[in-house]
């Protein structure tokens, strides 16, 4: 059953993924930027909407209350399924994104998001895509914008080992930043590199915001350590749950299993 339900959603994901850009695409390209958000807002929540009917899934959101409301911000998210890349924009005002340029090459979503301003960056130039996202992010965000970033560049596996790049603590110090940490545990529910999608309460958690100032090793260390922390409070959460799903259940296998010096 599990199966049979992550293939319906994921025809259903993608369906109504095309054609709700073909239907908007003759009014989305001329209205204002601002008010074009109200589109793609709209896209995210019909996912969850269908998510909750196929799937079952359930969301809870924590730490509304940390998100600034009176200054421009960079968010800086946990990754562990596509549901966070639609999700978090719910609750940003203007925002964007930080992606990889090969994002921009696909039909209708690269035009999308090229309407919406996004910072696409060049992987492969390495320091001149450093230098080239920081000043696109600086002019955004005097703008007042917000601005999504993942600190490990791609969707991670819950419960792995974290690796964080260098872009987010360059975004830090160079726009004198307020850096708004976001906690996951959608990589239970819709695992990376995995066709079935399960059931429960996946939870996005708003931590409070690292303020300006702090060296780059002390904001890297402070940063990874919040999200992570969190991260791994949100995981145990499931794992000692009713019904965890299996990635849950191994993750809290693995950290119960005794150790050959213990045994």
């Amino acid at each position: 059953m599990i199966a049979l339900r992550s293939l319906l959603f994921i025809l259903a994901f993608y369906s109504a993924t095309l054609i709700q850009m073909i239907f908007w695409t003759p009014v989305f390209f001329f209205l204002p930027r601002k008010f074009a958000w109200h589109i793609p807002r709209l896209w995210a929540k019909s996912l969850l909407v269908l998510q909750h009917w196929i799937i079952g899934s359930r969301y809870e959101f924590r730490g509304l209350e940390n998100i600034p409301r009176d200054r421009p911000f960079i968010v800086a998210a946990k990754h562990q399924s596509s549901w966070e890349t639609y999700t978090g924009l719910l609750f940003l005002d203007d925002p964007s994104y930080i992606l990889k340029r090969e994002l921009m090459f696909i039909p209708l979503f690269g035009w999308y998001a090229a309407k919406m301003r996004v910072v696409p960056v060049n992987r492969g130039r390495r320091g001149a895509a450093l230098a080239d996202m920081a000043a696109r992010s600086r002019e955004q965000y005097h703008q007042g914008r917000k601005i999504i970033i993942y600190p490990e560049g791609t969707r991670t596996t819950a419960g792995e080992v974290p690796h964080y790049k260098y872009g987010i603590t360059h975004l830090y110090r160079e726009l004198d930043a307020t850096i708004l940490p976001v906690a996951v545990n959608s990589g239970l529910f819709w695992p990376r590199k995995s066709f079935r999608i399960y059931p429960g309460t996946i939870t996005m958690e708003f931590l409070p915001v690292i303020e300006p100032g702090l060296g780059r090793e002390a904001f890297a260390e402070e940063l990874q350590n919040r999200i992570e922390g969190a991260t791994t409070r949100l995981i145990a959460e499931i794992a000692s749950g009713n019904n965890p799903p299996p990635l849950a259940r191994k993750l809290a296998a693995n950290r119960t299993e005794p150790t050959e010096a213990s045994a």
